[in-house]
């Protein structure tokens, strides 16, 4: 049966079509959702759900047929511990999983995404045996998984205790290997696809994205195996497994994500689309070799946790209401600055979200492309191939576009070729590594860019950080002491009405007292006076003293205002910003 269903599976028919065979549609529903698709974007299927055409029940019958799967209502199924034993608590609510029913040797599991074809390939491995899907609605998994797999949670060691008693003690040895010692080919791959290892990395990147972490790193030393996550900006270490595992551990995730296992002596980069949760989670995976072996850190890309609205990410109201105006413009340059990890690109998304309308075509280069944004061209540089910044600029310029955005501007090649894309009647935006946003001027001269252009086409300068947001779930008020006070240059007398808070720790926030983070935003808009002072080559602390008289924030300054009003720490904007 399971092969029945594959071949039909790759064979599958569109989606419209399936629908007009169900009978619950026709062929100008399917055009008119078509025809909202090519200009709005989305997939067909929600699209007539929201046009009123089909339900969701309807929908999710038509993707069963679709996938060549079949639909299961898991209310009629008996669910038994010997069933339910067939997987384990950690893989049912990472991949979002049931097992329904066994026949023969192919287990049946039930799935609410049936483009989430990959687990399949996973339990199968885990398992030993044939693994098919059917399909099930999204509630309903989740309120069994929740029923029936309340408190069973492996824990970090048994799955460790299993690994070791499946795999074996040696492990592969990571630091034998990154001396030269010899690992055989075979062994390394069997242990990578042993169920033990795919278990422990599953419980691993689970914990992880859990907790929302945006990056996990897997280090081997000499005398032991580290495992970190960072959580809004923090690193937190997770319990080590032995040293040995090393090996076994990374060379799964270089098999997940098609890397060489046997290349040990060279940097490789890759990625990983997988299902985590429920949630579609995209993996970008960086090995480095060491003294001791490969360091592997994997940067996860979730949608979910982070928010392209330009309202949610920390603008004040007039800063809010400049960036509006800024998307609207006809031509020029805005330049978004702060070092790496301070929210750049979030900003950027959220300009160009807000811009994304059918009237309006953009496209990016980025280095990757981190978010996929519908109805905006998104393109990848890769140097290794010699597709650089400037390369994609230039055919971007014969795509007709009208918003551009450049993921960073870091050599004159393409810095020039943004000032003419502005020139000619295009907005670009792009980033800048700087520490402050008047040092966007200076740092565009040092790339060649003549001072009488920046003058022409810089039409505004952001430059931001991130602050850890105190977990509402334990945050308490208190009084500053003088010592703070003084570093922050205040005086009693102007904390009239004004609140200082802190998280004391909590279930919620893992008892850091911090939940999330927010942005904290420099910005200047280029005015005529501005502009004369970049032409008679003005020095960026006279550019900043100007934008201040014309009523620029610091970051200090915003930062100062995010903690009187009860959303970060004092402790946070002082590590974050320095009053010049």
């Amino acid at each position: 049966m399971a092969k029945q269903i594959n071949r039909y599976a790759r064979t599958k028919k569109l989606l419209g079509q399936i629908l007009k065979e169900m009978k619950v549609v026709h062929e100008g529903m399917i055009q008119e959702a078509l025809a909202v698709q090519r200009s709005e974007g989305g997939q067909i299927g929600q699209i007539l759900v929201r046009n009123g055409h089909i339900d969701e029940g309807t929908l999710q019958e038509g993707l069963a047929r679709q996938a060549g799967m079949e639909m299961t209502d898991l209310s009629t199924v008996n669910f038994d511990e010997e069933l339910l034993g067939e997987i384990d608590a950690n893989t049912a609510r990472m991949f979002n999983i049931l097992p329904v029913r066994r026949e023969g040797n192919t287990l049946y599991v039930a799935l609410a995404n049936p483009s989430n074809t990959a687990v399949l390939e996973d339990l199968r491995f885990m398992t030993g045996g044939e693994v098919a899907g059917v399909l099930a609605p999204q509630e309903q998994i989740d309120k069994l998984v929740d029923r029936h797999y309340a408190g069973a949670v492996d824990s970090m060691r048994a799955l460790v205790d299993d690994v070791v008693s499946n795999v074996g003690g040696g492990g592969g040895g990571g630091s034998s290997a990154a001396r030269g010692g010899h690992v055989d080919l075979e062994d390394q791959e069997a242990m990578a696809n042993s169920p033990p290892v795919i278990k422990l990395l599953q419980y691993i990147l689970f914990q992880a994205i859990r907790d929302r972490a945006s990056d996990i790193h897997l280090e081997p030393f000499e005398s032991e195996f580290k495992i970190r996550y960072r959580v809004d900006g923090a690193l937190y270490e997770l319990e080590s497994p032995p040293q040995h595992l090393s090996l076994s551990l990374i060379s799964r995730v270089k098999v997940m994500s098609g890397l060489d296992i046997a290349e040990t002596r060279l940097p490789q980069d890759g990625r990983i689309e997988m299902s985590i949760g429920g949630r579609p989670v995209d993996l970008r995976i960086s090995t480095l070799p060491t003294m001791y072996g490969e360091s592997c850190v994997i940067r996860v890309l979730d949608r979910t946790v982070v928010s392209l609205d330009l309202e949610q990410i920390g603008l004040r109201d007039n800063e809010l209401a400049t960036m509006k105006h800024l998307v609207q413009l006809p031509h020029g340059i805005v330049l978004v600055t702060g070092p790496t990890g301070s929210g750049k690109t979030t900003t950027l998304y959220s300009a160009l979200n807000l811009a994304n309308d059918v009237g309006v075509k953009i496209i990016t280069t980025e280095e990757p492309v981190e978010y996929e944004l519908d109805g905006i061209m998104q393109i990848n540089v890769d140097e290794s191939i010699g597709v650089s910044y400037a390369d994609c600029l230039r055919a971007i310029l014969r795509q007709d576009p009208d918003m551009i955005l450049v993921g960073e501007i870091r050599d004159p090649e393409t810095a020039q070729i943004a000032v003419e894309a502005a020139l000619t009647g295009h907005v670009v935006f792009s980033t800048l590594h700087t520490n402050n946003a008047a040092q966007a001027v200076p740092r565009m001269l040092d790339l060649g860019v003549e001072a009488f252009l920046v003058s022409a086409t810089v039409e505004a300068m952001l430059a931001q950080r991130l602050v850890r947001t105190i977990c509402n779930g334990c945050k308490v008020q208190y009084e500053p002491s003088y010592e703070i006070l003084t570093e922050l240059g205040l005086e009693s007398t102007d904390l009239h009405g004004k609140h200082f808070a802190y998280g004391k720790g909590c279930r919620q926030c893992n008892n850091t007292g911090y939940k999330g983070r927010t942005g904290i935003y420099e910005m200047i808009v280029m005015s005529e006076a501005l502009r004369e002072m970049v032409m008679k080559g003005a020095s960026s602390d006279a550019l900043r003293d100007q934008a201040r008289r014309e009523g620029m924030r610091t970051l200090r300054e915003s930062g100062l205002l995010a903690v009187f009003d009860g959303i970060t720490t004092v402790e946070e904007v002082i590590r974050e910003t320095t009053e010049l």
